[in-house]
């Protein structure tokens, strides 16, 4: 990571203090049988959580994601859009057969919420790929190339967040905006099978996600927008946890079960859980 992206997430951590922050107006309050827009990468989607929306969807989305979880328990009408490799491009422009994710949001739309930028960054392609060269003992360019993401990307995703939640107000001018970030995956004091990859990488990769989480909270607080702060409320439940709510990567005899790097269901419930205490405010 280069030197200014360091100094970007020292400045902005202070941030990350709330775990539920939301800056909401009284015309945001969310009623029972409301549209709910559910937006974002593989984190919301829940890839390798069982029944799946549609098992055929490339987008990988799970029933019991938190978008489905927090839609029933609020009985709300929920239009999932997330989707499996999505950027915040994605969001915001047609990606292939797939319209805008943002396209599925009305003026009748009163709650959503989004978790997106991991891909902007490289941050799940590069703990796999970590992962992938000390597990199956790879040794090619890619297991000494550096995790390294440039002062111009870190501005370019906190630009296209901002972008994310004005037109979400554009569009729906009563719809209360939650992002929600990612899930942790390596804490830095606790490593095991299911994370293996070389120290200095894993230091590289706990960086990126910081600065990640960094971000994604500023814009939040720059566009008035509610934060939900996933991954500090998950920083003893990593990959490694004897209580995990994050699969970790396969490996020669253990439980190779959900998609490597990913939230489990039990991740999945307590986003929801959050979401739905975050509403009754």
């Amino acid at each position: 990571m280069a030197r200014g992206a360091l100094v970007f997430s020292i400045a902005i951590s202070g941030l990350l203090g709330s775990c539920g922050a939301d800056v909401h107006r009284p015309q945001s309050i969310v009623p029972a049988g409301a549209q709910y827009v559910a937006m974002g990468s593989s984190f919301a989607a829940g890839p390798g959580i069982l029944p799946a929306e549609e098992p055929k969807s490339r987008c990988g989305r799970s029933v019991n994601n938190y978008a489905h979880q927090l839609a029933a328990r609020r009985q709300l009408q929920l239009v999932d859009v997330s989707c499996g490799g999505a950027t915040t491009k994605n969001t915001l422009e047609r990606w292939n057969e797939l319209p805008a994710q943002i396209d599925s949001i009305t003026p009748e739309t009163r709650l959503v919420t989004v978790t997106i930028g991991g891909n902007d960054v490289g941050y799940i392609g590069s703990l796999i790929g970590a992962s992938r060269c000390a597990v199956q003992g790879v040794a090619d360019q890619s297991c000494s190339k550096p995790v390294a993401v440039t002062d111009a990307q870190w501005n370019a995703l906190l630009a296209a967040l901002g972008k994310i939640a004005a037109e979400v107000r554009l569009r729906a001018p009563n719809a209360r905006l939650i992002f929600v970030d990612y899930l942790t995956i390596l804490s830095s004091d606790r490593k095991c099978a299911a994370t293996a990859m070389a120290p200095q990488r894993a230091a590289e990769i706990r960086a990126l996600a910081s600065t990640l989480a960094a971000v994604t909270a500023r814009a939040a607080r720059e566009s008035g927008s509610g934060l939900l702060a996933a991954g500090a409320l998950s920083t003893v439940h990593d990959a490694c946890s004897t209580h995990p709510w994050m699969n970790g990567f396969p490996y020669p005899g253990g439980a190779n079960t959900g998609t490597p790097y990913h939230p489990t269901i039990e991740g999945m419930t307590m986003i929801a859980s959050e979401l739905d205490k975050m509403l009754s405010k």
